[in-house]
């Protein structure tokens, strides 16, 4: 698989403009909200950018600040990610991620977070002019360097079994890579890499199973398939089979997002997913829903699951 350089919207930049924009007018554009600066020279309409992912925003600045680089740079860490499409928890960053040798050195500017190679080279491939560093190496690389939670997030994502397209390493891979000649045995990063399971369809998944498992409750099994009477398909973020307990990580996309309502209006998406659940609930013994904000406080996702009849084996946080 190829990394995806292909720009989702139209960049604007003052280089390549047959008519130059003055700093007035251009600080203008910028103040009325008509225009947003993506990197220095490079813009976009403030509409088009808006409606991009944020995954999707940073990997626009990547691509843009590989522009100016000079070439033979190594993308890596977030900015690598960002191409790859491997979505992280959290914020993405203002900076570019690369890796330089230490011979080169060099310190990160506004734009470029420089970080050191370690002795072994990392995996890459092209990028154009310059390189990037390989899923399976991005995954390491990051989970090396992140809290746990986001660790496996970003593993999950690299190993995600249900991405169009197929998965793009394997923890195979990942754990080759740490093993090679030369890679010490890096026990924050072997911990996400053991607990990811590739069945997480977005970081927020990643981050509540995560939390789940540190609150008390056994290992749920994810995307859990089930024809209901009705012979509706469905699938659950998360079941505990011993429980039969059936649970909703119930993010607002579903309700917001226009790609579930090019045919629905938002009262029908709401109604039909009451009716989903109604449904689902006569068929497991517990059902639980929460919302991906709880699991950043997990006093709160333990009262929510708890109160619904799932039991944990650690008291109360």
């Amino acid at each position: 698989m190829a990394p995806n350089d292909a720009l989702p919207l139209e960049v604007i930049r003052r280089c390549e403009r047959d008519d130059p924009i003055d700093d007035r007018r251009l600080r203008a554009l910028l103040a009325a909200g008509a225009w947003a600066k993506i990197a220095p020279g490079s813009f976009a309409v403030s509409s088009d950018w808006d409606g991009l992912a944020p995954i999707e925003q940073h990997r626009v600045r990547v691509l843009e600040a590989c522009r100016r680089m000079r070439p033979g740079a190594v993308v890596s860490h977030l900015a690598a990610a960002a191409v790859w499409g491997m979505d992280i928890l959290g914020a993405w960053p203002s900076t570019v991620d690369v890796t330089v040798a230490p011979a080169r050195g060099g310190r990160s500017s506004g734009l470029i977070r420089r970080h050191p190679a370690s002795s072994v080279t990392p995996h890459t491939v092209d990028l154009g002019a310059h390189r990037i560093t390989t899923p399976a190496q991005t995954a390491l690389d990051l989970a090396r360097v992140l809290p746990f939670a986001q660790g496996v997030a970003v593993v999950d994502q690299a190993i995600w079994q249900d991405r169009d397209g197929g998965r793009l390493t394997t923890r195979d891979d990942i754990l080759a890579r740490l093993d090679g000649p030369g890679h010490r045995r890096d026990p924050r990063a072997l911990r996400a890499i053991g607990f990811a399971g590739g069945r997480s369809e977005n970081p927020r998944e990643s981050q509540s199973l995560v939390v789940l498992v540190r609150l008390g409750f056994p290992r749920p099994r994810q995307q859990e398939r089930r024809v209901l009477r009705s012979g509706r398909l469905v699938f659950g973020d998360f079941y505990f089979p011993e429980h039969d307990h059936w649970c909703e990580l119930d993010g607002r996309g579903k309700y917001l997002s226009p790609q579930f309502g090019t045919d629905r209006t938002a009262a029908e998406i709401v109604i039909d997913e009451k009716n989903r659940e109604n449904e689902i609930r006569r068929e497991v013994r517990g059902f639980s829903r929460w919302e991906p904000a709880d699991a950043d406080h997990p006093r709160r996702l333990y009262d929510i699951l708890t109160s619904d009849g799932l039991p944990s084996s650690l008291p109360r946080p």
